[in-house]
């Protein structure tokens, strides 16, 4: 089951970030550093999490999106900065679920998506291309100011 995650899904979707960040290779991770995180986007409602659920009612994924916006389409653009599958469940589709699921949520009111993702993860371009999302056509440099 795919669902929009609430303030009530605090736990479930801190213990699924934490092993998003260790995927990534954070080693030190405090839960209560995550806890407060998380709660901040809910309340503030900075962005939009949608989780995968399995049949044993366990977070087993999530995607987060955060907003942007467009002028030129006075529409929202979102961005979708977090996408996870636990490696227990990966390729059995509950990464395309996510995908749909949230593809069918923001269908009508959003400009579209945008992603970035290494250009070494082949697994996740192959996800992102096997659902439709489409890359290098676009004459756009990306910049990333740290």
């Amino acid at each position: 089951m795919i669902k929009e995650a609430t303030i009530d899904d605090l736990k479930q979707v801190v213990d699924i970030v934490m092993k998003y960040r260790e995927f990534y290779g954070v080693d030190k991770q405090r839960i209560e550093d995550i806890e407060a995180f998380m709660k901040s986007r809910f309340e503030n409602q900075q962005s939009k999490v949608f989780v995968a659920i399995s049949e044993n009612n366990e977070v087993i994924g999530f995607i987060q999106l955060y907003p942007s916006y467009s002028t030129v389409s006075l529409k929202p653009q979102w961005v979708l900065n977090d996408f996870y599958v636990d490696k227990n469940y990966r390729k059995q589709g509950y990464g395309t679920k996510l995908m749909e699921y949230v593809k069918s949520y923001f269908e009508d009111s959003a400009k579209g998506f945008i992603l970035v993702t290494d250009k070494d993860n082949a697994t996740a371009k192959s996800l992102y291309d096997k659902n439709g999302w489409e890359t290098g056509e676009y004459d756009l440099y990306t910049y990333f100011y740290k």
